[in-house]
C-alpha cells in the first residue's frame, strides 16, 4: 500500500520536488563562487566568507518551503474530498497518516541529498584557503533536520480538519493584531515575540537559526 501512496504523492508533488531539489544543488555552487582564487588576499576571503554567510540564509528559507510544501500536498487531496478516502480504507487513520508522512520524507529525501552533493561539489571545485575548511556534511544535516521539523508541523496542520486549521489561522492572526494594537496603543506587550521562542533553543524550530556556513573557520 505504501507504493501506491508514495505514487499517488509523487504525482501531484512532482513540480516542487523538481524545483527544490534544483535549488538545493544550486545554492552551495552559489555560497562558494568567489572562492576560487589561487592566492586570495585577506580583503578577499573576508568577502567570501561573507558571501558564504549571506547565501546560506537561503538554506534554512529552502528547507522552510520544501517541508512546509510536501507537507500540506500531502494531505491536499484528502482535505478537498472531505478526508472521506483515508476512512473508507481498510486500515486506521493513524497507519494511513503514518503512510502518507513516510511518502512525503521519500520525496524530500533529494532535496536533502541534493544539498549534499551540491556542497561537496562546490567546495571541491573551489580553492579554499588555507585556514578555512568546508562542512557540507554538516550544513546537510542541519538541513534535513530543518526539513523535518518544517515538514512535520505542515503535515500535523494540514492533516487536521478545515475547522482545526481556520482556529490555528485565526490564532495566528489574533496575535498579529494583538501586537499591531499594542504598539498603536504603546502598551509594552509584544506576543510575537513569545511566539518567536520557538526559535531559540529548546524551541523545535532552533535548528533554523545561527549562520549556516559551508565555508569557515
Amino acid at each position: 500500500m505504501f507504493r501506491e501512496v508514495l505514487y499517488t504523492q509523487w504525482r501531484w508533488s512532482t513540480l516542487p520536488v523538481i524545483l527544490f531539489t534544483v535549488a538545493a544543488f544550486g545554492i552551495p555552487l552559489w555560497a562558494v563562487q568567489r572562492a576560487g582564487l589561487a592566492a586570495p588576499l585577506e580583503a578577499d576571503v573576508v568577502r567570501m566568507l561573507e558571501q558564504v554567510r549571506a547565501v546560506g540564509v537561503m538554506f534554512p528559507l529552502l528547507a522552510a518551503f520544501a517541508g512546509v510544501t510536501l507537507g500540506a500536498l500531502a494531505w491536499s487531496p484528502d482535505t478537498r474530498g472531505g478526508h472521506v478516502y483515508a476512512l473508507s480504507l481498510p486500515v486506521p487513520r493513524w497507519y494511513y497518516a503514518l503512510l502518507r508522512f513516510a511518502a512525503g520524507l521519500v520525496l524530500l529525501a533529494p532535496v536533502v541529498l541534493a544539498v549534499w552533493i551540491g556542497g561537496v561539489a562546490a567546495t571541491a571545485a573551489a580553492t579554499i584557503p588555507d585556514g578555512l575548511y568546508t562542512y557540507a556534511g554538516t550544513v546537510t544535516l542541519r538541513f534535513a533536520l530543518s526539513v523535518l521539523v518544517s515538514y512535520t508541523a505542515a503535515f500535523a496542520i494540514a492533516s487536521a480538519s478545515r475547522r482545526t486549521q481556520a482556529v490555528i489561522g485565526g490564532a495566528v492572526l489574533a496575535v498579529i493584531a494583538v501586537q499591531v494594537l499594542a504598539v498603536m496603543a504603546g502598551v509594552n506587550l509584544n506576543p510575537i515575540r513569545w511566539l518567536m521562542t520557538v526559535f531559540s533553543w529548546p524551541g523545535p524550530f532552533h535548528v533554523f537559526g545561527g549562520p549556516w556556513m559551508l565555508v569557515d573557520l
